[in-house]
């Protein structure tokens, strides 16, 4: 039976390519800017090194495509490529000065038309694309949660009344009235010039075919395929994106084929199952693989099995799905004709009469189930809750997002609502006595006689230069501040302790083995960064667990962490979200820290390190309760290249407290 309906030069080509796209992505994560130079522009040298002082990949075992790493083995066995030809393909990838020719090259290599008569596999393409459409179609067509998004908007009112003092109109209004101001055709996210020489039916089947070998499980017998357990590695999912964006397909499409092959697995994990007790000499793990082939999602809600539930597709197009399925089966042996049609069946149900097997290894019940059964050290609290509706659905990237200024107990949820992305997203509940206690003692002493004469006097207004300029505090404030200084170290140290928790969490592969985004504003933002130190420090290669990471009014010192150890965790883009006029974070978080400057008021010079100045959304450090999602919207995660979509300017006239 054949692999795949694409030729070996083919394959070699995709491989390749994604060869090229997981170098790239490395160095992103210090050049985050540094996109493909125009073909006219990148000089022809003799050989693929870049210069003299280049040694080979060999002799780096820190980059991606060593072997070392493991990630490049699995997905060039997989497609089958010839042995011989691995060395030449990770050099090139790792060592060339020409990588836009190179791009331009391979990609010319895969739109090539198969030798012979090819209607079949066209029509085989075309499935796969119709089947992936199908998908798309039904995740977009999901009911929008009118009533969540109404929440939001009662919550973002709410706030607004209870902590500022700013007259403006709601950040939702003012967006929804300019979101058409800007063009979002910017020259960011542009495919490469010969990507457009392939059909959209070969660009899927291409990324559909690395995504399946992205999932599968390494061979026990190829010690060149080093990387060790099963998942879904971060670095995979940015390459994707990478790629995706070279070929000019929308990142949607690769979220589908995600579900696809979460799905399909479902009944290929039961034929393995029965054929192993059947059988008397077990075929190898890698061989099950190939026939197994596609991983599912996590089961993040009850341990074992996960449902698909809410209808995720409308019953039209589970139809479709279930029509295309012996054409797609043919096309990816790996997943087989009864593997589609279980997905089918899964996208169609809506009582969840499908289940998928925890593949991806989460322990006991997931996130969903790791609240702590007992005191671990001085923190009390720490357990996840699901927010939003992708739960169960085979999403297979993870969103872990932490409120870090708490009032109310609902501030560790509604934050987070009306948000809309792909991600199944869980929002940690820490530490609340201690956040509400700090949250409440800032709130009184800002709505004081004293801080109310400070601001009304613009005392306020000089706090971010006197931070930068390590110059002391006025007086005044030193003395007003001390009042609330005891229950606010007592929550940034349980914010550090809660950091090393979530990355205990993390190494233990509660999320499932599956990418991860991580996302906090204030003391949450601190507890990300300590998670990030970490798994930095951490015995092993950590690097592929988290996807991307953004914090929002940190308070993080600048100079006194270790920012690069943290950047080179993080596969893809690392967001750092201040505000100029943050002057409640700077007087709470003064002293030594403040003299080494503050990531919460200022950017944080590190390469790498894509700094947003949120200034204009931000009135005070209470804004981000309810302008955090507005700030995430404006950053297009989906984007693989920085970006920050700055689509009004709101009216201000008075600053929130």
């Amino acid at each position: 039976m054949e692999t795949s309906i694409l030729l070996p030069t083919q394959r070699y080509a995709a491989a390749a390519l994604f060869a090229l796209a997981i170098h790239q992505s490395q160095v992103h994560q210090t050049q985050p800017e540094n996109t493909l130079a125009p073909l006219d522009e990148e000089p022809i040298g003799e050989g693929v090194i870049s210069d003299e002082n280049n040694a080979s990949v060999s002799e780096d075992p820190q980059l991606w495509v060593h072997e070392k790493s493991g990630l490049l083995c699995p997905v060039f066995r997989f497609l089958e490529v010839d042995d011989q030809a691995w060395h030449g393909l990770k050099e090139t990838a790792g060592t060339s000065s020409q990588v836009r020719h190179h791009v331009g090259a391979f990609l010319t290599l895969l739109s090539e038309a198969s030798d012979g008569p090819s209607s079949e596999k066209s029509d085989k393409e075309l499935a796969l694309t119709k089947a992936v459409d199908a998908m798309v179609l039904s995740m977009e067509c999901l009911p929008s949660s009118i009533e969540e998004k109404n929440g939001s908007l009662e919550y973002e009112i709410e706030c607004r009344k209870n902590y500022s003092k700013s007259e403006t109109e709601s950040i939702s209004d003012v967006a929804d009235e300019n979101a058409s101001d800007e063009s979002q055709g910017e020259t960011w996210e542009k495919p490469v010039e010969e990507g457009t020489l392939l059909s959209n039916q070969r660009k899927v089947t291409v990324l559909y075919m690395l995504l399946s070998a992205c999932v599968a499980k390494n061979s026990e017998d190829d010690k060149r395929c080093s990387q060790l357990g099963k998942g879904y590695d971060a670095r995979y999912r940015v390459a994707l994106r990478l790629l995706a964006t070279w070929l000019g397909v929308k990142w949607i499409k690769l979220e589908a084929m995600e579900i696809m092959v979460a799905f399909s697995l479902t009944d290929s994990e039961k034929e393995e199952g029965a054929e192993e007790e059947k059988s008397e000499t077990p075929e190898s793990s890698w061989d099950t693989w190939k026939r197994g082939g596609i991983i599912g999602a996590a089961a993040l809600t009850g341990g074992t099995l996960m449902a698909i539930s809410g209808g995720l597709a409308a019953p039209a197009v589970a139809q479709g799905l279930g029509a295309l399925a012996p054409t797609l089966g043919s096309l990816v042996p790996a997943i087989g004709a009864s593997g589609f049609a279980a997905a089918a069946s899964a996208t169609g149900s809506v009582a969840g009469s499908a289940t998928v097997a925890a593949s991806f290894g989460a322990a006991g019940a997931g996130l969903s189930g790791s609240k702590m059964a007992r005191r671990i050290g001085d923190i009390e609290e720490f357990e996840f809750k699901a927010v939003g509706g992708n739960h169960n659905q085979g999403q297979l990237a993870v969103g872990i997002l932490v409120s870090g200024l708490v009032f109310e107990e609902e501030d560790f949820i509604r934050p987070w609502e009306g948000h809309n992305d792909n991600l199944e997203r869980y929002a940690l509940w820490w530490e609340s006595k201690n956040l509400i206690a700090s949250s409440t003692a800032i709130q009184d002493w800002l709505t004081s006689k004293i801080a109310l004469r400070l601001m009304k006097e613009g005392a306020m207004m000089t706090v971010l230069s006197t931070l930068v300029a390590a110059l002391a505090l006025p007086a005044t404030l030193v003395t007003a501040s001390d009042l609330i200084d005891s229950k606010w170290a007592i929550a940034v140290d349980r914010s550090d302790k809660a950091g090393k928790l979530l990355a205990e969490v993390l190494l233990k592969g509660l999320q499932g083995n599956r990418p991860v985004t991580l996302i906090g504003f204030s003391l949450g933002a601190r507890v990300i960064f300590k998670c990030l130190q970490c798994l930095a420090d951490a015995e092993g290669n950590n690097a592929g667990l988290v996807e991307r990471v953004v914090l929002l009014g940190a308070p993080v010192s600048i100079k006194d962490e270790n920012w690069e150890d943290a950047r080179k965790i993080v596969a893809g883009r690392f967001v750092n979200a201040y505000s100029t006029n943050d002057w409640m974070l700077g007087v709470i978080f003064r002293a030594s820290l403040l003299s080494q400057g503050l990531a919460g008021i200022q950017p944080v010079d590190v390469p790498g390190i894509e700094n947003v100045d949120v200034t204009q959304i931000i009135e005070g450090h209470s804004s981000y309760l309810w302008a955090t999602k507005h700030i995430l919207e404006q950053l297009e995660l989906d984007y693989y290249y920085p970006f920050f979509r700055s689509t009004f300017s709101k009216p201000q006239e008075e600053k929130s407290l």
